[in-house]
Protein backbone atom coordinates (compact mmCIF):
# COMPACT_ATOMS: atom_id res chain seq x y z
CA UNK A 1 0.00 0.00 0.00
CA UNK A 2 1.41 3.36 -0.79
CA UNK A 3 2.28 5.75 1.78
CA UNK A 4 0.50 9.04 1.64
CA UNK A 5 2.81 12.33 1.45
CA UNK A 6 2.97 14.13 4.42
CA UNK A 7 3.86 18.04 4.45
CA UNK A 8 4.35 19.27 7.58
CA UNK A 9 5.04 22.55 8.93
CA UNK A 10 4.15 25.24 11.44
CA UNK A 11 0.99 27.12 10.42
CA UNK A 12 -0.35 24.71 7.84
CA UNK A 13 -3.84 23.81 7.48
CA UNK A 14 -5.75 20.31 6.32
CA UNK A 15 -8.89 18.84 5.98
CA UNK A 16 -8.46 15.81 7.44
CA UNK A 17 -10.62 12.79 7.24
CA UNK A 18 -10.05 9.15 8.28
CA UNK A 19 -12.64 6.10 6.94
CA UNK A 20 -13.96 3.17 9.41
CA UNK A 21 -12.56 -0.48 8.75
CA UNK A 22 -13.92 -2.04 5.94
CA UNK A 23 -16.05 0.84 5.64
CA UNK A 24 -18.00 -0.01 8.54
CA UNK A 25 -19.59 2.34 11.21
CA UNK A 26 -16.98 4.09 13.54
CA UNK A 27 -20.03 5.39 15.90
CA UNK A 28 -22.77 3.54 16.74
CA UNK A 29 -24.55 5.59 18.95
CA UNK A 30 -24.33 9.38 20.30
CA UNK A 31 -22.20 8.37 23.28
CA UNK A 32 -19.68 7.15 20.42
CA UNK A 33 -19.93 10.57 19.19
CA UNK A 34 -19.22 12.74 22.33
CA UNK A 35 -16.35 10.21 23.10
CA UNK A 36 -14.71 10.63 19.70
CA UNK A 37 -15.08 14.92 20.17
CA UNK A 38 -13.73 14.41 24.16
CA UNK A 39 -10.99 12.92 22.39
CA UNK A 40 -10.96 15.72 19.64
CA UNK A 41 -10.89 18.16 22.55
CA UNK A 42 -8.12 16.58 24.14
CA UNK A 43 -6.05 16.38 20.84
CA UNK A 44 -6.50 20.05 20.35
CA UNK A 45 -5.60 21.19 23.91
CA UNK A 46 -2.70 19.15 23.81
CA UNK A 47 -0.90 19.76 20.76
CA UNK A 48 -2.18 23.25 20.40
CA UNK A 49 -4.21 22.82 17.33
CA UNK A 50 -6.88 25.27 15.87
CA UNK A 51 -10.18 23.62 14.59
CA UNK A 52 -11.71 25.47 12.08
CA UNK A 53 -14.79 23.04 11.06
CA UNK A 54 -15.52 19.52 11.61
CA UNK A 55 -18.52 17.10 10.78
CA UNK A 56 -18.89 13.34 11.63
CA UNK A 57 -20.81 10.80 9.60
CA UNK A 58 -21.75 7.38 10.02
CA UNK A 59 -18.46 5.82 8.94
CA UNK A 60 -15.93 8.79 8.21
CA UNK A 61 -15.14 12.27 9.65
CA UNK A 62 -13.76 15.57 8.52
CA UNK A 63 -12.11 17.75 10.22
CA UNK A 64 -10.23 21.36 9.09
CA UNK A 65 -6.96 22.04 11.08
CA UNK A 66 -4.40 24.44 11.63
CA UNK A 67 -1.22 23.04 13.33
CA UNK A 68 0.56 26.11 14.92
CA UNK A 69 3.15 23.50 15.92
CA UNK A 70 3.45 21.61 12.73
CA UNK A 71 2.52 18.45 14.41
CA UNK A 72 -0.08 16.89 12.43
CA UNK A 73 1.18 13.31 12.59
CA UNK A 74 1.81 12.86 16.04
CA UNK A 75 -2.31 14.23 17.12
CA UNK A 76 -3.39 12.36 14.43
CA UNK A 77 -1.89 8.72 16.26
CA UNK A 78 -3.75 10.40 19.35
CA UNK A 79 -6.87 10.89 17.99
CA UNK A 80 -7.20 7.52 16.45
CA UNK A 81 -5.67 5.65 18.66
CA UNK A 82 -7.18 7.19 21.65
CA UNK A 83 -10.72 6.53 20.47
CA UNK A 84 -10.09 3.49 18.89
CA UNK A 85 -9.31 2.32 22.93
CA UNK A 86 -12.93 3.63 24.13
CA UNK A 87 -14.47 2.19 21.34
CA UNK A 88 -13.11 -1.19 21.78
CA UNK A 89 -13.02 -1.02 25.34
CA UNK A 90 -16.95 0.30 25.54
CA UNK A 91 -18.17 -1.98 22.66
CA UNK A 92 -15.86 -5.17 24.02
CA UNK A 93 -14.29 -5.87 20.42
CA UNK A 94 -10.86 -5.74 19.33
CA UNK A 95 -9.05 -4.93 16.12
CA UNK A 96 -8.86 -1.56 14.03
CA UNK A 97 -11.38 0.96 13.81
CA UNK A 98 -10.00 2.82 11.21
CA UNK A 99 -8.94 2.12 7.72
CA UNK A 100 -5.37 2.34 7.31
CA UNK A 101 -3.92 5.74 7.42
CA UNK A 102 -5.55 9.10 7.27
CA UNK A 103 -5.98 11.36 4.41
CA UNK A 104 -4.25 14.68 4.91
CA UNK A 105 -4.82 17.46 1.90
CA UNK A 106 -2.75 20.62 2.42
CA UNK A 107 -4.90 23.45 2.12
CA UNK A 108 -4.57 27.33 1.27
CA UNK A 109 -5.44 29.59 3.35
CA UNK A 110 -7.00 32.29 1.55
CA UNK A 111 -7.77 30.52 -1.55
CA UNK A 112 -9.46 27.33 0.04
CA UNK A 113 -9.86 27.63 3.81
CA UNK A 114 -13.50 29.20 3.76
CA UNK A 115 -14.73 27.33 0.95
CA UNK A 116 -13.73 23.97 2.56
CA UNK A 117 -15.52 24.64 6.00
CA UNK A 118 -18.65 25.03 3.94
CA UNK A 119 -18.32 22.14 2.13
CA UNK A 120 -17.42 19.83 5.45
CA UNK A 121 -20.75 20.77 6.95
CA UNK A 122 -22.48 20.43 4.03
CA UNK A 123 -21.91 16.59 3.93
CA UNK A 124 -24.76 14.87 5.56
CA UNK A 125 -26.90 17.48 3.12
CA UNK A 126 -25.15 16.09 0.33
CA UNK A 127 -25.47 12.65 1.29
CA UNK A 128 -29.17 13.40 1.94
CA UNK A 129 -28.90 12.38 5.54
CA UNK A 130 -31.05 15.46 6.41
CA UNK A 131 -32.50 18.48 4.65
CA UNK A 132 -30.40 21.43 6.02
CA UNK A 133 -27.01 21.92 7.85
CA UNK A 134 -28.63 22.98 11.14
CA UNK A 135 -30.49 19.73 10.98
CA UNK A 136 -27.29 17.99 11.53
CA UNK A 137 -25.96 18.30 15.22
CA UNK A 138 -22.48 16.35 14.81
CA UNK A 139 -20.77 19.28 12.74
CA UNK A 140 -19.48 22.75 13.49
CA UNK A 141 -22.34 24.57 11.76
CA UNK A 142 -24.86 25.22 14.73
CA UNK A 143 -22.07 26.57 16.46
CA UNK A 144 -20.62 28.62 13.72
CA UNK A 145 -23.79 29.72 12.62
CA UNK A 146 -24.63 31.20 16.25
CA UNK A 147 -27.21 28.33 16.55
CA UNK A 148 -25.67 27.46 19.85
CA UNK A 149 -22.76 27.78 22.13
CA UNK A 150 -19.64 26.21 20.33
CA UNK A 151 -17.46 23.46 21.98
CA UNK A 152 -14.32 24.82 23.53
CA UNK A 153 -11.84 23.59 20.65
CA UNK A 154 -13.85 24.80 18.06
CA UNK A 155 -12.31 28.02 16.61
CA UNK A 156 -15.06 30.00 14.74
CA UNK A 157 -13.24 33.52 14.55
CA UNK A 158 -11.25 33.45 11.41
CA UNK A 159 -14.64 31.78 9.92
CA UNK A 160 -17.16 34.67 10.71
CA UNK A 161 -13.67 37.31 10.29
CA UNK A 162 -14.28 36.27 6.49
CA UNK A 163 -17.88 37.47 6.47
CA UNK A 164 -18.63 40.14 8.75
CA UNK A 165 -16.71 42.80 11.04
CA UNK A 166 -20.07 41.98 13.76
CA UNK A 167 -20.59 38.73 14.64
CA UNK A 168 -24.47 38.62 14.40
CA UNK A 169 -23.95 39.80 10.93
CA UNK A 170 -21.67 37.63 9.69
CA UNK A 171 -23.31 34.61 11.50
CA UNK A 172 -26.15 35.66 8.95
CA UNK A 173 -23.98 36.03 6.20
CA UNK A 174 -22.64 32.47 7.27
CA UNK A 175 -25.79 30.99 7.56
CA UNK A 176 -26.34 32.23 3.72
CA UNK A 177 -23.01 31.01 2.50
CA UNK A 178 -23.42 27.46 3.68
CA UNK A 179 -26.83 27.09 1.79
CA UNK A 180 -25.40 28.93 -1.35
CA UNK A 181 -22.97 25.97 -1.45
CA UNK A 182 -25.08 23.35 -2.05
CA UNK A 183 -24.93 24.74 -5.75
CA UNK A 184 -21.02 25.08 -6.18
CA UNK A 185 -18.30 22.89 -7.68
CA UNK A 186 -16.39 20.34 -5.68
CA UNK A 187 -13.46 21.97 -4.61
CA UNK A 188 -11.96 18.70 -5.06
CA UNK A 189 -12.07 19.26 -8.93
CA UNK A 190 -8.92 21.70 -7.95
CA UNK A 191 -6.97 19.31 -6.20
CA UNK A 192 -3.40 19.21 -7.22
CA UNK A 193 -1.16 16.03 -6.90
CA UNK A 194 -3.99 13.95 -4.36
CA UNK A 195 -2.51 15.93 -1.57
CA UNK A 196 -2.73 19.49 -2.12
CA UNK A 197 -5.68 22.41 -2.71
CA UNK A 198 -4.04 25.76 -3.31
CA UNK A 199 -2.81 28.16 -6.30
CA UNK A 200 0.58 28.28 -8.41
CA UNK A 201 2.18 30.53 -6.13
CA UNK A 202 1.30 28.46 -2.92
CA UNK A 203 2.51 25.40 -4.45
CA UNK A 204 5.60 27.01 -5.11
CA UNK A 205 6.02 27.66 -1.75
CA UNK A 206 5.42 23.92 -0.94
CA UNK A 207 8.43 22.76 -3.07
CA UNK A 208 11.00 22.95 -0.66
CA UNK A 209 9.27 20.40 1.36
CA UNK A 210 8.67 18.29 -1.40
CA UNK A 211 12.64 17.94 -1.80
CA UNK A 212 13.91 14.45 -1.32
CA UNK A 213 10.26 12.84 -1.83
CA UNK A 214 10.47 12.89 -5.40
CA UNK A 215 12.24 9.32 -5.52
CA UNK A 216 10.27 7.69 -2.51
CA UNK A 217 8.34 4.64 -4.38
CA UNK A 218 6.00 4.14 -1.60
CA UNK A 219 4.50 7.37 -1.98
CA UNK A 220 2.13 7.44 -5.29
CA UNK A 221 3.19 9.18 -8.21
CA UNK A 222 0.61 12.13 -7.95
CA UNK A 223 1.77 12.93 -4.74
CA UNK A 224 5.47 12.71 -5.40
CA UNK A 225 4.80 15.40 -7.85
CA UNK A 226 2.24 17.17 -6.44
CA UNK A 227 3.59 20.94 -7.61
CA UNK A 228 4.04 19.73 -11.37
CA UNK A 229 1.73 21.97 -13.49
CA UNK A 230 -1.40 20.99 -15.01
CA UNK A 231 -0.84 18.44 -18.04
CA UNK A 232 -2.85 20.61 -20.39
CA UNK A 233 0.30 23.36 -20.24
CA UNK A 234 2.45 21.06 -20.38
CA UNK A 235 1.29 19.68 -23.48
CA UNK A 236 -0.13 22.97 -24.86
CA UNK A 237 -0.41 22.92 -28.83
CA UNK A 238 1.59 26.39 -28.90
CA UNK A 239 4.41 24.78 -27.87
CA UNK A 240 4.43 22.16 -31.02
CA UNK A 241 6.53 23.63 -33.37
CA UNK A 242 6.96 20.50 -34.77
CA UNK A 243 6.73 17.01 -34.05
CA UNK A 244 10.21 17.36 -32.28
CA UNK A 245 8.33 19.81 -30.02
CA UNK A 246 5.81 17.48 -29.51
CA UNK A 247 7.88 14.79 -28.71
CA UNK A 248 10.33 16.80 -26.10
CA UNK A 249 6.99 17.89 -24.09
CA UNK A 250 5.54 14.02 -24.01
CA UNK A 251 9.13 13.13 -22.59
CA UNK A 252 8.79 16.23 -19.90
CA UNK A 253 5.47 15.50 -18.87
CA UNK A 254 6.68 12.00 -18.14
CA UNK A 255 10.07 12.16 -16.85
CA UNK A 256 9.96 15.26 -15.54
CA UNK A 257 6.45 15.63 -14.16
CA UNK A 258 5.83 12.17 -13.57
CA UNK A 259 2.28 11.94 -15.46
CA UNK A 260 1.53 8.16 -16.80
CA UNK A 261 1.79 7.49 -20.17
CA UNK A 262 -2.03 6.76 -20.71
CA UNK A 263 -2.84 10.41 -18.86
CA UNK A 264 -0.50 11.85 -21.81
CA UNK A 265 -2.01 9.79 -24.45
CA UNK A 266 -5.77 10.87 -23.41
CA UNK A 267 -4.95 14.31 -23.18
CA UNK A 268 -3.37 14.09 -26.98
CA UNK A 269 -6.09 11.88 -28.32
CA UNK A 270 -3.37 9.08 -29.27
CA UNK A 271 -2.84 5.54 -28.46
CA UNK A 272 -0.79 4.17 -25.30
CA UNK A 273 1.61 2.62 -27.71
CA UNK A 274 2.50 6.22 -29.49
CA UNK A 275 3.14 7.95 -26.49
CA UNK A 276 5.39 4.84 -25.21
CA UNK A 277 7.53 4.97 -28.30
CA UNK A 278 7.95 8.36 -28.41
CA UNK A 279 9.24 8.46 -24.52
CA UNK A 280 11.55 5.20 -25.63
CA UNK A 281 12.57 7.01 -28.51
CA UNK A 282 14.06 9.97 -26.93
CA UNK A 283 15.63 7.96 -23.83
CA UNK A 284 18.25 6.35 -26.82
Amino acid sequence: MARPLRIEFPGAIYHVTSRGNARLTIYKDDQDRQSFLGTLADVIDRHHWLCHAYCLMNNHYHLVVETPDGNLSKGMRQLNGVYTQRFNRRHGTVGHVFQGRFKAILVERDTYLLELCRYVVLNPVRTATVPSAERWRWSSYRATAGLEKPAGFLTIDWVLGQLGRHRFQAQRRYREFVRAGLGRPSPWNDLRGRSMLGGDDFLKEMKPFLQGKMTLREISRAERFADRPALAKVLSAEKFENKKGRDRAIRQAHVSYGYSLIEIARQLGLHYTTISKIVNQNRS
